[in-house]
């Protein structure tokens, strides 16, 4: 197995650029996920991995080889398709070992590699089925075979698992989790759903616009997103946003306040800030409780009872609509005021730029 290198790594269609100067190492054996929503350049970055879309500009190592011109045969990697691409004719047996079959591989090693793929995906008892004969996701577990009988050195995914209903998209997410953890191979994922991301990736490469927006652990995005659109992506539900104004302030601290929100002490880093500057405060659902008095202040316009926790969705005074998720039931009516109240840890500031201010290294 190996990891890679992206250097400065760029894609243009004529005077249209895609991919504008990505930066990335993976290491060894990591579970990277690129995340982002349609058209922000994921599955192309991807693609020119793979060597299935040229590079316009910078470098790609995939260890220590430079693999800019090099074929996509010749790369040591395997790509599982969102579609996938089964010969319908062939039994699951041979549709696993078709490319071993097109590389003249002995034929006892062949049987050897696609029986240890079929033990380590739990599809023995299929081996002998048509691709017609198969569910969604046992097709998936035909098409990751095929991929895992290579042996390569990295497993390219391009959003495997968004054909399939949401139950199985949960069963195969563990699947790819354990089979992740029992390759420890070094694979490389795409897919807008960010809760893909969150559950699969040791890193996530946050993409829009073909820019790396943020690259961190799961939690480290979620808990210190970089910017608007990170904090705005990651999360589920997302992050609610309000306009405030700074009232006051100290090298640690902003004291906020605006149409939606009375006077609130937030943690903050505050250098090149000054009273009356605009900021953005975000505000994750889980984070809020119901208060009285001080807070944010709006009419229940929905409530979604699920048991554990219940959704409250609120519209402010200056009519922007304020999700709060809350543990356990709780009785509310719809058009009633309510008082949403959250720690100055539980804040995060964006500036006009919409770049997040943090005070220090961790909150």
């Amino acid at each position: 197995m190996a990891g890679l290198t992206l250097k400065a790594l760029r894609k243009t269609y004529g005077a249209l650029e895609v991919i504008k100067g990505v930066d990335l190492d993976i290491d060894h054996g990591q579970f990277v996920v690129f995340v982002g929503p349609s058209g922000c350049g994921k599955s192309t970055l991807l693609r020119m991995i793979a060597g299935l879309e040229e590079i316009t500009g910078g470098d790609l190592y995939i260890g220590d080889k430079l693999c800019n011109g090099v074929e996509p045969r010749d790369r040591g990697i395997a790509m599982v398709f969102q579609n996938y691409a089964l010969y319908p004719h062939m039994t699951v047996y041979d549709n696993v070992g078709f490319g071993l079959k097109l590389a003249r591989t002995p034929h006892t090693e062949r049987d050897r590699k696609i029986r240890d793929a079929a033990r380590t995906l739990q599809m023995e008892h299929l081996l002998e089925r048509k691709p017609s004969q198969l569910s969604g996701g046992q097709r998936q577990r035909v098409a990751i075979g095929r991929a895992i009988v290579r042996k390569p050195e990295v497993f390219l995914f391009d959003e495997p698992l968004s054909n399939l209903d949401a139950a199985l998209r949960v069963d195969m997410r563990m699947e790819l989790a354990r089979l992740h953890q029992d390759l420890g191979a070094t694979m490389i994922y795409v897919t807008h759903d960010q809760v893909e991301a969150m559950t699969l990736a040791d890193k996530i490469v946050v993409l829009n616009g073909g820019v790396v927006q943020q690259i961190g652990s799961p939690i480290e995005l979620y808990q210190r997103p970089a910017n608007l659109f990170v904090a705005g992506f990651i999360g589920s539900p997302k992050m609610n946003f309000i306009e405030v104004t700074i009232e006051a302030m100290d090298p640690q601290h902003v004291i906020v306040a605006g149409t939606d929100l009375v006077s609130r002490k937030v943690r903050a880093e505050t250098t090149g800030l000054k009273i009356g500057d605009k900021l953005t405060l975000g505000v994750r659902p889980h984070g809020l409780t119901p208060g009285s008095g001080a807070g944010i202040s709006g009419r229940v316009s929905l409530i979604e009872r699920l048991g554990n926790e219940t959704n409250v969705s609120l519209t402010l005074p200056s009519g922007r609509p304020f999700l709060a998720v809350l543990e356990g039931d709780h009785e509310l009516q719809i058009s009633s005021d309510l008082t949403m109240d959250f720690g100055r840890d539980q804040g995060r500031v964006f500036d006009k730029a919409g770049m997040a201010r943090y005070p220090g290294p961790s909150l």
